[in-house]
């Protein structure tokens, strides 16, 4: 049995990832989550309620890592550029936490608050890279639906083996964003007018 003192939250997250990235959301349980700490399934109770409240932090905890990852994808860049480097790591993300990725999506709802905040910095995020194209709010927020929407439905496709024929899923992937991006220049166009 681990020391009681090495098992924290963090740990416990950490786990519960390397769980859902392997063998998905469904395979996330008190035992296996205990089983791969090496420690007594009572003991989780000290640090939360239930499989219902790791789940949402790990939700959260997801939201925060893709958070990050977009932050490190954006730092340095502008414009359609950001875009381009966010996208890719938004799918890289999904690529390498499979199940994280896919426990995110169950944070959404307004009774989740916390999982309201994360995933209001992302929005934040990706409406601050939009405003070098001098968007209003309301468009800018159009925008970032779309471009999550993409992303995501391309990520999902992705893992569900929805992309069968043997052509470069890179190559996919940067002509899916590049088309994004010069609709978003032929609406940037029109409306100067």
């Amino acid at each position: 049995m681990a020391p009681r003192n090495s098992i924290n939250l963090n740990v416990i997250l950490q786990a519960a990832t390397e769980i859902v990235d392997t063998g998905g959301v469904e395979e996330l349980s008190i035992t296996s989550l205990a089983q791969k700490l090496d420690i007594r399934s009572p003991s989780l109770y000290n640090h939360f309620k239930g499989l219902p409240a790791i789940r949402k932090l790990l939700s959260i905890y997801g939201l925060e890592q893709l958070l990050n990852v977009l932050i490190r994808a954006a730092i340095g860049r502008s414009g359609d550029e950001a875009i381009r480097e966010m996208a890719k790591a938004y799918v890289a993300f999904a690529r390498s936490h499979p199940g994280l990725y896919e426990v995110t999506l169950l944070a959404a709802g307004p009774q989740e608050p916390d999982s309201q905040e994360v995933g209001q910095e992302i929005v934040d995020l990706v409406t601050q890279v939009l405003k070098v194209y001098q968007l209003e709010e309301k468009d800018a927020i159009h925008m970032a639906r779309a471009l999550r929407s993409i992303l995501h439905g391309f990520a999902s496709l992705e893992q569900k083996g929805g992309f069968g024929l043997p052509f470069d899923l890179d190559i996919s992937l940067q002509t899916i964003i590049d088309t994004f991006l010069a609709g978003l220049h032929v609406r940037l166009s029109q409306t100067a007018h």
